[in-house]
C-alpha cells in the first residue's frame, strides 16, 4: 500500500539541503549568486560563509556532474535558473559551441592537478619515492598488476575525465592535443594502465571515502593500493588521520592535467549577479583568502606571491595539452568505455510488485530503456550499457523471478541492446514484495558468472518502492551474507530509494556491502539509474 510518508520524507530532504540543493532554483534573491557547481566544491562552504559576511554575497549551490553540467549549458536549461557555473574546469563545455556561448566572465580561483597517490609501502616497493616517474612506466607496472587503484568515472567526474586525458596525452607523446588517430594508437597502452583499476565512483569525495573504508576494513570490498584523484583530495585524505598509512603522491614527470576552478558568470546574468560575481571573485583572490582556501581545501593558490604550503611537494608541474575539439574528447570517452577499461557485470534486482503498477512501472521501463541507447542526450550516450558489458535482470514480486542475462558484444551491439530494451518494456507489476529472498538470489546468480570470468567490475543494483512483505527479513539476509565466499562479499549493492522503500533498511544493505544509497523519490528514476553508472 502506498503511503503519504513519501511526501513527508521529501519535505525533510529538501529542508536539509540548506544552501546546497539539486532542486530547481527560483527567482534570484538580492545578494544571492545561484551557482551550478561540481559536488567537490562542497568543501568551500566555510570559506563562502566567511565571504558572505565580508561581501554580502551568498552562494546557493546546485551540484551536478561533468557531462550533466556541459549539457545543461548546451541545451539552455541553465538560462534564467542560474547566475554562474563553477566547475573544476571549463575545458569540455568550452569545446561545445552552444555551451561556450553561455559562458561569460571567468575567474580562476584555485587549482589542483590530478595525480596518482599510492600507499607509501607500495610506492616504496615500486621504487617510485623520490625519483621521476612517467605515465609510461606507471602504465607498464599497471599492466603487470603491480598495483591497483581507484578512479572516478570520466563521464561523471572531472577528476576521472582529467586523468583519462592526461594519461592518453602523455602516452601519445606528440606534444600537442591528442586527436582521434592518436587515441587509436595509444589504446593498447591505455588498456594496460586501466587494467589495474579496481574501483570506480561517480564523485571524487565518495571515491576517497571508499578507499579509506576499504583500507581500514570497514567495507568488505577489495582493498586497492591507491587513487588517481585531485592532489587536494589525496592531501586531505592524508590530513584526516584515518588512513592506516599515508599516500605518497606521484607527480608524473611527463605531465598532468590541472583543474583551475573558474567561477564563471553566465552571459545572460543580470546586473545584480554581475556585481555579486565581481565582489565574490575579488574577495576569493585576496592573498589572505587564498591562504585560507589552501588550508581548508588543500588546493593551490592562483594568485602570484602566495607561498605554497609544505604539503605541496612538487611545485613546477608540466601541464599536458587538452584535446582541442569535442570530437576528440568524445572519441576518447567512447574508446575508454567500449574498449579500454575493464568491462562491467551488473545485476539489477527490480521490484515489479503490485505497488509498482501505473506510473512507477512506466518509470522503471523508461529508465532501463534509456540505458540501452534510447536516451540520446550527451549524458545518456556515455551512460548506456557498454560494449563487453554483462547485464542480468532479476525482476521480483512475491518471490524472485527468472533471471535473464545479456552480454553486449564489442562489435554490432545494437541487437543485444534491443533485446534488453524489449525485456524492460515487457515488465509488468503484480504480487507482493520479497526484497531479501530476491537479493540473496542475485548473489547466487552472480557467483558462477563471476567464477567463470572474474576480471570485471561487478555490482548489484536493488530498486524497490516498498517495504519487505514476503520471505526472509533484512536480519536473515545479513546473517546469510556473512557466509558468502570472499569474492561475493566484495560485490557492492547500490540501493535505490523509490516510493515508500525503507530508507533505514536500504541504507543498511548499501553500508554492509560497500555500496551507496541513491534517492529517486524526488528526481526521475532514469536520472538515478544514469548516476549509478558512474559507480559500476
Amino acid at each position: 500500500m502506498r503511503k503519504v510518508l513519501a511526501l513527508f520524507l521529501g519535505a525533510l530532504l529538501l529542508a536539509g539541503c540548506s544552501d546546497s540543493s539539486s532542486a530547481p532554483l527560483g527567482d534570484p534573491e538580492p545578494g544571492t549568486l545561484r551557482v551550478l557547481a561540481g559536488s567537490e566544491l562542497a568543501d568551500m562552504q566555510p570559506v563562502l560563509d566567511e565571504a558572505a559576511k565580508a561581501t554580502g554575497v551568498k552562494v546557493k549551490f546546485t551540484y551536478t556532474g561533468t557531462l550533466e553540467g556541459a549539457e545543461a549549458l548546451a541545451n539552455g536549461s541553465v538560462d534564467g535558473k542560474y547566475d554562474a557555473v563553477w566547475f573544476s574546469s571549463n575545458r569540455y563545455p568550452a569545446s561545445i559551441p552552444e555551451a561556450a556561448k553561455r559562458l561569460g566572465n571567468q575567474v580562476k580561483i584555485m587549482s589542483s592537478p590530478v595525480v596518482l597517490g599510492l600507499a607509501t609501502s607500495v610506492a616504496q616497493r615500486l621504487g617510485w619515492v623520490g625519483k621521476p616517474v612517467g605515465w609510461g612506466e606507471i602504465a607498464e607496472q599497471a599492466g603487470k598488476k603491480a598495483f591497483s587503484y581507484g578512479m572516478t568515472d570520466p563521464s561523471a567526474s572531472n577528476s576521472g575525465f582529467s586523468a583519462l586525458v592526461g594519461v592518453a596525452s602523455a602516452l601519445a607523446g606528440a606534444g600537442n592535443a591528442i586527436d582521434a588517430r592518436q587515441i587509436v594508437a595509444v589504446t593498447p597502452r591505455l588498456t594496460q594502465f586501466f587494467g589495474a583499476q579496481a574501483l570506480s565512483a561517480g564523485s571524487s569525495g565518495w571515491l576517497s571515502d571508499a578507499y579509506t573504508r576499504r583500507a581500514t576494513g570497514q567495507d568488505p570490498g577489495q582493498k586497492v593500493d591507491g587513487l588517481v584523484n585531485y592532489e587536494s583530495v589525496l592531501l586531505s585524505a592524508n590530513a584526516s588521520g584515518k588512513l592506516p598509512e599515508p599516500l605518497t603522491l606521484i607527480y608524473p614527470s611527463d605531465g598532468v592535467v590541472t583543474a583551475d576552478y573558474p567561477l564563471s558568470l553566465l552571459a545572460d546574468a543580470g546586473s545584480d549577479a554581475r556585481s555579486a560575481h565581481q565582489r565574490l571573485s575579488d574577495y576569493l583572490r585576496t592573498p589572505d583568502v587564498q591562504k585560507r582556501i589552501m588550508e581548508t581545501t588543500q588546493r593551490r593558490p592562483v594568485v602570484p606571491g602566495v607561498a605554497l604550503g609544505a604539503q605541496f611537494a612538487a611545485h613546477d608541474l608540466v601541464e599536458l595539452p587538452f584535446p582541442a575539439t569535442r570530437q576528440a574528447v568524445d572519441a576518447l570517452l567512447t574508446a575508454y568505455f567500449d574498449k579500454i577499461r575493464r568491462p562491467s557485470r551488473t545485476l539489477y534486482v527490480l521490484d515489479t510488485s503490485g505497488s509498482m503498477e501505473g506510473e512507477r512501472i512506466d518509470s522503471l521501463r523508461t529508465a532501463l530503456a534509456g540505458l540501452t541507447g534510447a536516451d540520446d542526450s550527451l549524458t545518456g550516450r556515455f551512460r548506456r550499457f557498454r560494449s563487453r558489458e554483462e547485464v542480468t535482470m532479476l525482476p521480483f514480486n512475491s518471490g524472485p523471478g527468472t533471471p535473464r542475462t545479456f552480454t553486449v558484444p564489442e562489435q554490432n551491439p545494437e541487437g543485444e541492446l534491443a533485446r534488453i530494451k524489449a525485456f524492460a518494456e515487457g515488465l509488468s507489476a503484480r504480487g507482493g514484495t520479497a526484497i531479501y529472498d530476491s537479493l540473496s538470489q542475485a548473489y547466487r546468480v552472480l557467483e558462477p558468472l563471476a567464477a567463470q570470468d572474474p576480471d570485471r567490475f561487478t555490482s548489484i543494483v536493488l530498486m524497490t518502492d516498498g517495504e519487505n512483505a514476503n520471505g526472509s527479513s533484512l536480519a536473515d539476509f545479513l546473517a546469510w551474507s556473512g557466509s558468502l565466499p570472499p569474492s561475493m562479499k566484495q560485490v557492492p549493492v547500490f540501493t535505490v530509494l523509490f516510493g515508500e522503500g525503507s530508507s533505514d533498511e536500504l541504507t543498511q544493505v548499501a553500508t554492509r556491502t560497500g555500496g551507496k544509497v541513491f534517492d529517486a523519490r524526488n528526481v526521475r528514476l532514469a536520472q538515478v539509474f544514469q548516476e549509478i553508472r558512474g559507480y559500476q
